[in-house]
């Protein structure tokens, strides 16, 4: 087993085992978000462990998981929230899963940095937009009835999508508000789109999905462009007619300056422009160029997100999902820390904000007084995570660190 998809998780399993992978791969950081223990890189664990046996899959003893024949014992520590300390850097949450959404509002988090808009395409819409947008193009005559079926009162099958993303999306907006939450545009794969209903018409096949159409890329390509208008669409109905204002759009894998202009260009046209209504649109900081050009990224967008897996990939040249590579997947390699500090530095030259919603702190709680000491403005981790790297943050803050708080994210 590698990769695990959304799509695999209609049932929630107990615990997740793969045999390939690294702690940054999809499956890693899906499970943390769903509360769920998982062991990546296993190796041969599927065939070696069995349907039916009884395990107990601990990752609570080290950054090595261990799977235990039957049930282990336990202990639970219970931890008051009204003992979470305050600090003036913004910790923030990544969330993908609306239930989830409900399962960790008591944690006293400032928002939500990150929120994968490909979970709820995925669980609660299920069909490729092109195949709404161009049904009557259809090929695959199951995937025709089971659209028709799906879309059933709906005279407009992009309201379809368009109302079902808007839904799920609200759930995880409602949890936080009035803070804010950060919606990244769809940031599937050509592979990941594929495996949606009736999306492998409208995909290419490629050698790397990972560096190839993908984010900005598709939004104004006439490939895509009507399936990012419906999500364009959804978020006006989540800010204008649902009335969750706190939502910041975050733009993915924005190569060049030029690709930026175009984007913005096509959601003005669909009613997101940047500034109207208090619309705030930020973009992802995972490409050397968005480090390189941040002065002039920062003349575009409202503030960065940091993606520090994607960054670290094409930082160090490798593949994040690469279990004979994961000990070269380092953020904290000097050329990471150099990409980091210096996109902060000319984004608050600029007057922007900048956060970082990689896994980077959730792996290892440690790496966030590092970001503090850099003058982040807010660090959004996976809930599992939120109260270790809440504590290493206060403690890096008395020490002298930390953000000014008229400066924080959001």
């Amino acid at each position: 087993m590698g990769q695990v998809r959304y799509t695999e998780f209609q049932t929630l399993p107990a615990a997740i085992v793969t045999d390939h992978g690294g702690r940054t791969s999809h499956a890693a950081i899906v499970s943390r978000e769903l509360g769920l223990p998982a062991i990546v890189g296993a190796g041969d664990a599927t065939q070696r462990l069995r349907d039916g046996q009884q395990i107990t899959v601990s990752c609570a003893e080290g950054e090595q998981g261990i799977v235990y024949e039957g049930a282990a014992d336990f202990t639970v520590e219970e931890i008051d929230p009204a003992a979470v300390p305050a600090t003036r850097t913004r910790i923030m949450l990544n969330l993908a899963d609306p239930a989830a959404a409900f399962r960790w509002w008591w944690l006293p988090s400032d928002g939500v940095g990150l929120a994968r808009m490909e979970f709820v395409v995925t669980n609660a819409v299920r069909v490729h937009p092109l195949a709404l947008t161009r049904f009557d193009d259809l090929q695959d005559p199951a995937a025709w009835a089971e659209i028709e079926a799906l879309t059933r009162g709906h005279a407009d099958k992009g309201e379809y999508f368009v109302d079902r993303l808007a839904r799920g999306l609200s759930r995880i907006a409602a949890v936080v508000h009035p803070h804010p939450v950060i919606i990244r545009m769809s940031d599937f794969k050509t592979n990941e789109y594929a495996d949606l209903l009736g999306g492998a018409q409208f995909e290419p096949t490629e050698e790397n999905p990972m560096i190839g159409f993908r984010g900005a890329s598709r939004y104004y390509s006439p490939r895509y462009r009507d399936g990012f208008l419906l999500e364009c669409r959804a978020i006006r109905k989540l800010r204008d007619e649902m009335g969750f204002r706190n939502v910041v759009v975050m733009i993915p894998f924005c190569r060049t300056l030029a690709e930026a202009d175009q984007v913005l260009g096509v959601m003005a046209e669909a009613g997101l422009k940047r500034g109207k209504d208090g619309l705030e649109v930020y973009v992802m900081c995972e490409v050397p160029s968005n480090v390189i050009l941040a002065t002039e990224f920062a003349q575009r967008f409202d503030g960065f997100s940091i993606g520090s897996n994607d960054l670290t990939q094409l930082t160090l040249g490798v593949d994040r999902d690469s279990a004979d590579l994961a000990a070269l997947f380092d953020e904290r390699d000097p050329a990471v820390l150099w990409m980091i500090e210096t996109v902060i530095a000319r984004a608050h030259a600029a007057g922007r904000k900048v956060g970082l919603c990689g896994q980077a702190p959730s792996n290892d709680p440690a790496f966030a007084r590092l970001l503090v000491s850099a003058g982040i403005d807010s660090i959004s981790v996976t809930p599992d995570s939120f109260l270790a790297v809440k504590t290493h943050v206060a403690a890096a803050e008395r020490t002298g660190g930390g953000a000014d708080p008229e400066e924080s994210c959001g």
